[in-house]
């Protein structure tokens, strides 16, 4: 489909789709990084704190990587929302590399801050 036969909610959606994918790689590190999900999970009590909750004591780990992904796909999806209300002109103008190269960016990122886990 090339430009002239595009419609305006196909180009919406796919400015939603790359600021969606964009964001969502940068989000999640950062939720990562500052430990901040949406919600905490403790599977061996079946139980689901608001935000960030430690592990208690005699009932397992906490697991923080469900309210990371809500976390980031709250925010992309945010972002996805307000790139599909810009006028195309400004649209058009969002490089699609992006959607590539800032996943490959922070991939180290990512890989440091799961030091712990690999550490000697």
């Amino acid at each position: 489909m090339n430009a002239a036969t595009e419609t305006p909610a196909s180009s919406r959606f796919g400015a939603f789709a790359l600021v969606f994918g964009i964001c969502f790689a940068i989000l999640y590190v950062i939720c990562d990084m500052a430990a901040l999900p949406l919600f905490t999970y403790h599977p061996g009590t079946d139980r689901i704190d608001f935000g960030y909750a430690p592990a208690r004591r005699d009932e397992g780990p906490a697991m923080y990587w469900y309210g990371w992904l809500a976390s980031s796909a709250l925010g992309a999806s945010l972002f996805g929302i307000l790139a599909a209300l810009l006028p195309e002109k400004v649209r058009g103008k969002i490089p699609s590399a992006l959607a590539w190269i800032v996943p490959v960016v922070l991939l180290p990122v990512l890989i440091y801050s799961l030091k712990f886990y690999w550490r000697w």
